[in-house]
């Protein structure tokens, strides 16, 4: 099984805020050379978690 891990820092003016991370989670998925598989977004803190099944 390949895997691929990389963290995304991100910081806010205010202490709630919506941030789309689409375009870097895209770019993350394109470094991986992944082409099918189960991607799992997950924050460090329990205020987030996103998953994603990509098919080829």
């Amino acid at each position: 099984m390949k895997s691929y891990r990389q963290e995304l820092w991100l910081e806010t003016p205010t202490r709630r805020a919506f941030i789309n991370i689409t375009p870097q989670v895209e770019q993350c998925l394109r470094a991986s050379g992944i082409q099918e598989g189960l991607m799992l977004v997950n924050s460090m803190h329990i205020t987030i978690s996103v998953t994603q099944l990509r098919q080829g």
